[in-house]
């Protein structure tokens, strides 16, 4: 479960420089030499992090708005590479962060470090916990429907259910968080429903108290995966792409 990001570039200096810079930071790598192969991996992989060398690469640019309409990658932190363009112009694309050439160790481990807590904060994000967990659906004042929780996430949680759920709009959702004391109850609506007894609900207006909580415990979590899938060179290798 540690970060991971995607490297679009063709300057073997730039490689040379940012990859062992990442990788002290426990970020993967995947290195990519096309603007148009790192089109085709931000619509079916999801990156922490996206770098992309604006100038030097052909259609890089172009990257970076492609990335925030990719579904797997619209609000991934994304890295410019600098060698002409302007940082307005970056920042228009859709830029968090800019890296001028010619890059030093020391302007790529400033800058990273910069965009860490932002990836992280990301991730946790976009993280869903797998869970069994009884939760009960409100719909109206007074229908109640109980059912199985099976992720969990900040901005809401997957479920199974049997028969059909209530036409009526959804109001609020209760849930105990698994392993804890910690009882909550907050405004929600139905995201997406299937056929086969599955759906999605979104969390809406949470308490700072309640985000707070979702938090530490998405966290917690987090932190018990990373530590029993250590990142190491040898069981992690840096990816290449073309």
């Amino acid at each position: 479960m540690g970060l991971e990001s995607l490297l679009l570039s063709r300057d073997p200096e730039v490689v040379r420089i940012l990859q062992p810079a990442l990788e002290k930071l426990s970020i993967g790598v995947e290195v990519c030499t096309g603007a148009r192969s790192g089109n085709e991996i931000i619509t079916t992989e999801h990156f922490d992090a996206v770098i992309v060398d604006c100038d030097d690469l052909q259609g890089g640019l172009e990257v970076l708005q492609e990335l925030r309409k990719s579904g797997s990658n619209r609000n991934t932190v994304a890295l410019a590479i600098l060698n002409g363009t302007s940082t307005h112009a970056a920042f228009e694309k859709g830029a968090n962060f800019v890296l001028q050439k010619p890059i030093s160790p020391v302007s790529a481990m400033r800058c990273f470090n910069a965009a860490l807590g932002l990836m992280a904060r990301e991730r946790r994000r976009y993280f869903r916990q797998p869970v069994e967990m009884p939760v009960t659906l409100y719909f109206g004042p007074e229908l109640q429907v109980k059912t199985t929780a099976t992720n969990l996430s900040e901005g809401g949680l997957a479920l199974r259910y049997r028969g059909k759920l209530p036409t009526a709009a959804m109001s609020k959702v209760q849930f105990m968080i698994p392993g804890t004391p910690e009882f909550l109850e907050m405004k929600a609506t139905l995201a997406w429903a299937d056929d086969t007894g599955r759906a999605g609900i979104r969390f809406v207006g949470l308490s700072a108290k309640t985000c707070q909580l979702l938090e530490r415990w998405l966290g917690e979590q987090m932190e018990k995966l990373d530590s029993w899938n250590p990142r190491s060179p040898d069981s992690n290798p840096t990816k290449t792409g073309v």
